[in-house]
Protein backbone atom coordinates (compact mmCIF):
# COMPACT_ATOMS: atom_id res chain seq x y z
CA UNK A 1 0.00 0.00 0.00
CA UNK A 2 1.34 3.16 -1.26
CA UNK A 3 1.35 5.95 0.98
CA UNK A 4 1.97 9.14 -0.62
CA UNK A 5 3.64 11.05 2.84
CA UNK A 6 5.78 8.32 3.23
CA UNK A 7 7.90 8.93 -0.29
CA UNK A 8 10.18 11.85 -0.71
CA UNK A 9 9.14 15.13 -3.25
CA UNK A 10 13.30 15.72 -3.46
CA UNK A 11 16.33 13.69 -4.56
CA UNK A 12 18.45 10.87 -2.45
CA UNK A 13 20.77 12.73 -0.40
CA UNK A 14 24.40 12.90 -2.19
CA UNK A 15 22.36 13.10 -5.32
CA UNK A 16 25.30 15.19 -7.78
CA UNK A 17 23.23 17.84 -9.89
CA UNK A 18 25.75 18.21 -12.84
CA UNK A 19 26.72 14.32 -13.21
CA UNK A 20 22.60 13.50 -13.54
CA UNK A 21 22.01 16.27 -16.26
CA UNK A 22 24.63 14.66 -18.03
CA UNK A 23 23.02 10.94 -17.52
CA UNK A 24 19.40 13.12 -18.24
CA UNK A 25 21.07 14.76 -21.66
CA UNK A 26 21.84 11.27 -23.27
CA UNK A 27 18.60 9.75 -22.11
CA UNK A 28 17.02 12.94 -24.00
CA UNK A 29 18.64 11.58 -27.22
CA UNK A 30 18.35 8.14 -26.89
CA UNK A 31 14.21 8.76 -26.90
CA UNK A 32 14.54 10.72 -29.76
CA UNK A 33 16.59 7.80 -31.43
CA UNK A 34 14.17 5.35 -30.19
CA UNK A 35 10.99 7.35 -31.34
CA UNK A 36 12.55 7.70 -35.02
CA UNK A 37 12.49 3.96 -35.38
CA UNK A 38 9.64 3.38 -33.86
CA UNK A 39 7.94 5.79 -36.13
CA UNK A 40 9.26 3.92 -39.20
CA UNK A 41 8.36 0.41 -37.68
CA UNK A 42 4.46 1.32 -36.61
CA UNK A 43 4.28 -1.88 -34.35
CA UNK A 44 4.70 -0.34 -30.90
CA UNK A 45 3.36 3.17 -29.21
CA UNK A 46 3.68 4.57 -25.54
CA UNK A 47 1.00 6.60 -23.51
CA UNK A 48 2.54 8.82 -21.47
CA UNK A 49 0.31 10.02 -18.70
CA UNK A 50 1.53 13.20 -16.73
CA UNK A 51 -0.71 13.59 -13.65
CA UNK A 52 -0.21 15.75 -10.37
CA UNK A 53 -0.99 19.03 -8.64
CA UNK A 54 -0.56 22.48 -9.61
CA UNK A 55 2.95 23.06 -10.20
CA UNK A 56 4.43 19.99 -10.46
CA UNK A 57 5.63 20.40 -13.89
CA UNK A 58 3.60 18.39 -16.20
CA UNK A 59 4.54 21.04 -18.77
CA UNK A 60 8.28 21.47 -18.45
CA UNK A 61 8.89 17.79 -17.68
CA UNK A 62 7.07 17.22 -21.40
CA UNK A 63 9.35 19.92 -22.89
CA UNK A 64 12.83 18.99 -21.79
CA UNK A 65 12.08 14.65 -21.77
CA UNK A 66 11.01 14.82 -25.41
CA UNK A 67 12.62 17.91 -26.38
CA UNK A 68 14.25 16.15 -29.45
CA UNK A 69 11.83 14.07 -30.65
CA UNK A 70 10.37 14.56 -34.19
CA UNK A 71 6.93 15.79 -34.05
CA UNK A 72 5.99 13.54 -36.53
CA UNK A 73 4.73 10.46 -34.44
CA UNK A 74 4.71 12.38 -31.44
CA UNK A 75 1.92 14.23 -29.53
CA UNK A 76 0.83 16.04 -26.31
CA UNK A 77 -2.49 16.71 -25.34
CA UNK A 78 -3.66 18.49 -22.28
CA UNK A 79 -6.77 18.03 -20.85
CA UNK A 80 -9.01 20.43 -19.52
CA UNK A 81 -12.19 21.08 -18.30
CA UNK A 82 -14.69 18.85 -20.70
CA UNK A 83 -16.94 20.69 -23.69
CA UNK A 84 -20.94 20.14 -23.56
CA UNK A 85 -20.18 17.67 -26.19
CA UNK A 86 -17.70 15.63 -24.33
CA UNK A 87 -19.73 15.54 -21.23
CA UNK A 88 -22.91 14.48 -22.73
CA UNK A 89 -20.76 11.40 -23.68
CA UNK A 90 -19.24 9.17 -21.06
CA UNK A 91 -16.20 10.16 -19.84
CA UNK A 92 -13.64 8.10 -21.61
CA UNK A 93 -15.07 9.33 -24.53
CA UNK A 94 -12.66 12.10 -25.18
CA UNK A 95 -9.86 10.07 -24.07
CA UNK A 96 -9.98 7.52 -26.30
CA UNK A 97 -9.80 9.35 -29.88
CA UNK A 98 -6.56 11.18 -28.14
CA UNK A 99 -4.82 7.39 -27.93
CA UNK A 100 -1.33 6.59 -30.00
CA UNK A 101 -1.51 5.10 -33.12
CA UNK A 102 0.75 2.61 -33.64
CA UNK A 103 4.53 4.66 -33.92
CA UNK A 104 3.44 7.18 -31.66
CA UNK A 105 4.27 8.30 -28.65
CA UNK A 106 1.20 10.72 -26.80
CA UNK A 107 2.02 12.76 -23.63
CA UNK A 108 -1.27 13.14 -21.91
CA UNK A 109 -0.95 16.46 -19.48
CA UNK A 110 -3.71 15.36 -16.60
CA UNK A 111 -5.43 12.85 -18.15
CA UNK A 112 -8.75 10.45 -17.55
CA UNK A 113 -7.66 10.39 -14.05
CA UNK A 114 -9.08 13.62 -13.87
CA UNK A 115 -12.48 12.37 -13.56
CA UNK A 116 -11.99 10.53 -10.42
CA UNK A 117 -9.71 13.37 -8.84
CA UNK A 118 -11.02 17.08 -8.77
CA UNK A 119 -14.74 14.95 -9.07
CA UNK A 120 -14.03 12.88 -5.89
CA UNK A 121 -12.25 15.43 -4.16
CA UNK A 122 -15.45 18.22 -4.46
CA UNK A 123 -18.00 15.63 -4.40
CA UNK A 124 -19.32 16.24 -7.56
CA UNK A 125 -19.61 12.17 -8.23
CA UNK A 126 -20.62 9.23 -5.13
CA UNK A 127 -17.64 7.29 -3.73
CA UNK A 128 -19.83 4.75 -5.90
CA UNK A 129 -19.11 6.12 -8.96
CA UNK A 130 -15.58 6.65 -8.39
CA UNK A 131 -15.09 3.23 -7.69
CA UNK A 132 -17.15 1.94 -10.55
CA UNK A 133 -14.83 4.49 -12.76
CA UNK A 134 -11.81 3.25 -11.66
CA UNK A 135 -12.80 -0.35 -12.77
CA UNK A 136 -13.45 1.38 -16.25
CA UNK A 137 -10.14 3.12 -16.41
CA UNK A 138 -8.53 -0.31 -15.71
CA UNK A 139 -10.29 -1.75 -18.43
CA UNK A 140 -9.72 0.89 -21.15
CA UNK A 141 -6.05 0.59 -20.34
CA UNK A 142 -6.19 -2.96 -20.70
CA UNK A 143 -8.27 -2.70 -23.79
CA UNK A 144 -5.79 -0.40 -25.90
CA UNK A 145 -2.72 -2.46 -24.25
CA UNK A 146 -3.65 -5.66 -25.63
CA UNK A 147 -5.88 -4.52 -28.78
CA UNK A 148 -3.60 -1.99 -30.13
CA UNK A 149 -0.02 -2.83 -28.24
CA UNK A 150 -0.24 0.19 -26.48
CA UNK A 151 2.81 0.51 -23.63
CA UNK A 152 1.50 2.63 -20.54
CA UNK A 153 3.37 4.64 -18.60
CA UNK A 154 2.10 6.42 -15.23
CA UNK A 155 3.65 9.30 -13.63
CA UNK A 156 2.81 10.82 -10.49
CA UNK A 157 4.42 13.91 -10.28
CA UNK A 158 5.23 14.24 -6.45
CA UNK A 159 4.77 17.49 -5.54
CA UNK A 160 5.41 19.10 -1.61
CA UNK A 161 3.28 21.23 0.27
CA UNK A 162 6.02 23.67 0.69
CA UNK A 163 7.67 23.45 -2.81
CA UNK A 164 3.89 24.13 -4.23
CA UNK A 165 3.80 27.38 -2.09
CA UNK A 166 6.85 28.80 -3.03
CA UNK A 167 5.94 27.72 -6.81
CA UNK A 168 2.50 29.66 -6.96
CA UNK A 169 4.15 32.60 -5.28
CA UNK A 170 6.47 32.63 -8.29
CA UNK A 171 3.90 32.98 -10.40
CA UNK A 172 2.94 36.46 -9.05
CA UNK A 173 6.43 37.99 -7.78
CA UNK A 174 8.66 36.99 -11.14
CA UNK A 175 6.33 39.47 -13.78
CA UNK A 176 7.77 36.42 -16.66
CA UNK A 177 5.29 34.06 -14.86
CA UNK A 178 2.58 36.08 -14.33
CA UNK A 179 0.65 34.69 -16.92
CA UNK A 180 0.68 31.35 -15.11
CA UNK A 181 -1.10 32.83 -12.14
CA UNK A 182 -4.82 31.08 -11.57
CA UNK A 183 -6.59 32.22 -8.47
CA UNK A 184 -8.01 28.90 -8.77
CA UNK A 185 -5.09 26.96 -7.84
CA UNK A 186 -5.10 29.06 -4.59
CA UNK A 187 -8.85 27.63 -3.87
CA UNK A 188 -7.76 23.84 -4.95
CA UNK A 189 -4.93 23.47 -2.52
CA UNK A 190 -6.93 23.96 0.65
CA UNK A 191 -7.96 21.14 -0.34
CA UNK A 192 -4.83 19.27 -0.56
CA UNK A 193 -5.52 16.78 2.05
CA UNK A 194 -8.26 15.64 0.23
CA UNK A 195 -6.36 15.55 -3.23
CA UNK A 196 -3.35 13.20 -1.55
CA UNK A 197 -6.23 10.93 -0.44
CA UNK A 198 -7.39 10.64 -3.77
CA UNK A 199 -4.38 9.98 -5.71
CA UNK A 200 -3.30 7.19 -2.67
CA UNK A 201 -6.93 5.54 -4.20
CA UNK A 202 -5.51 6.09 -7.72
CA UNK A 203 -2.55 4.94 -7.39
CA UNK A 204 -3.52 2.01 -4.82
CA UNK A 205 -6.15 0.53 -7.33
CA UNK A 206 -4.82 0.94 -10.57
CA UNK A 207 -4.01 -2.14 -12.44
CA UNK A 208 -1.26 -0.71 -14.28
CA UNK A 209 1.42 0.83 -11.88
CA UNK A 210 2.21 4.04 -11.82
CA UNK A 211 5.65 5.70 -11.03
CA UNK A 212 6.19 8.31 -8.45
CA UNK A 213 8.54 11.07 -9.19
CA UNK A 214 10.62 13.40 -6.91
CA UNK A 215 9.48 16.56 -8.69
CA UNK A 216 10.98 19.50 -6.31
CA UNK A 217 13.92 19.58 -8.01
CA UNK A 218 13.02 20.01 -11.74
CA UNK A 219 16.69 18.39 -12.99
CA UNK A 220 15.98 15.35 -10.88
CA UNK A 221 12.28 14.96 -12.00
CA UNK A 222 13.88 15.37 -15.65
CA UNK A 223 16.06 12.53 -15.09
CA UNK A 224 13.55 10.29 -13.58
CA UNK A 225 11.10 10.32 -16.17
CA UNK A 226 13.84 10.17 -19.18
CA UNK A 227 15.27 7.54 -17.70
CA UNK A 228 12.09 5.00 -17.46
CA UNK A 229 11.05 6.21 -21.29
CA UNK A 230 14.31 5.11 -22.67
CA UNK A 231 14.27 2.21 -20.85
CA UNK A 232 10.87 1.21 -21.84
CA UNK A 233 11.79 2.59 -25.45
CA UNK A 234 14.95 0.23 -25.70
CA UNK A 235 12.60 -3.20 -24.55
CA UNK A 236 10.79 -2.61 -27.61
CA UNK A 237 14.01 -3.83 -29.81
CA UNK A 238 12.41 -1.73 -32.76
CA UNK A 239 14.08 -2.16 -36.33
CA UNK A 240 13.73 -0.13 -39.59
CA UNK A 241 11.60 -1.45 -41.86
CA UNK A 242 13.62 -2.95 -44.87
CA UNK A 243 12.53 -2.93 -48.63
CA UNK A 244 11.68 -6.44 -50.23
CA UNK A 245 13.74 -5.96 -53.34
CA UNK A 246 11.99 -9.10 -54.70
CA UNK A 247 8.65 -7.00 -55.09
CA UNK A 248 10.04 -3.84 -56.48
CA UNK A 249 12.31 -6.05 -58.98
CA UNK A 250 16.01 -4.89 -59.66
CA UNK A 251 17.03 -1.38 -60.22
Amino acid sequence: MIKLNEIPTTPPDGTGKSDIRDKTNEFVRNIADYQKVMYAEKKHNLLVVLQGMDTSGKDGATRNVFRRCSPAGTNFYAFKKPTDEELAHDFLWRVHMQTPRKGEIVIFNRSHYEDILIQRVHGWISEEQAERRMKAINAFEELISFDNNTTILKFYMHVSHERQLEKLQERIDDPDKNYKHNPGDWEERKFWDKYMDCYEKVINNSTIPWNIVPVDQRWYRDYVIAKKVAETLASFDVQFPKLDLKRIGNK
